[in-house]
């Protein structure tokens, strides 16, 4: 379990460098040096800048897919379900987990490939929001309209004060109850 916790802190420093400083500050000394870990240390579980960028899409991968399917399991009314979590992810998760979405950014950088695990799930998401009994135009539209107020966010284009936010989020998800 050791490992495992300065893994995390090792890749929450990642995050943190590229978010504050961009993808060109991401050094592995840097990280070491933020992650309070010698290099051995952070070589052990990411043997090159690329291993650890990859490391960090797929937790910002794991931690979105966990978030998503523990609403879909939760919610009880079949129609929407998927579209109605991705939007509640958004709404609830997003702001706490900024930071981890600078593994996203980094990759673009460095190897468009390495956001091959995040394009899987969102492919996968993509499929369940058009099967989902809504109309899958609408379905669609929501879950870019989540993807653009994210992005949005992450880049600090037009941010909507929180009111604004939160009653965009309850309008898309008052839209996944409508079926075809």
């Amino acid at each position: 379990m050791p490992r495992e916790s300065k893994r995390h802190k090792i890749l929450e420093a990642a995050a943190l460098i590229v978010k504050e400083q961009g993808s060109d500050a991401l050094t592995l000394d840097a990280v070491a040096k933020r992650a309070e870990v010698s290099k051995g240390g952070l070589l052990y579980h990411f043997s090159t800048k690329e291993a650890l960028v990859e490391g960090l899409v797929q937790h910002m991968n794991d931690i979105y897919r966990g978030n998503v399917e523990e609403l879909v399991e939760k919610d009880e009314d079949e129609t929407g379900k998927w579209a109605r979590s991705f939007i509640n992810v958004m709404h609830a998760k997003s702001l706490e987990n900024e930071t981890i979405s600078a593994g996203m950014l980094a990759a673009q950088g460095m190897n468009p490939k390495l956001l091959k695990p995040l394009q899987d799930t969102y492919a996968d998401w993509q499929n369940h929001i058009e099967h989902d009994g809504i109309d899958q135009v609408d379905a669609t539209i929501m879950r870019l309209a989540v993807d653009g107020l994210w992005l949005s966010e992450i880049f600090g284009l037009g941010p909507l004060n929180p009111s604004l936010r939160k009653k965009v989020l309850e309008r898309l998800t008052e839209q996944t109850h409508k079926t075809e």
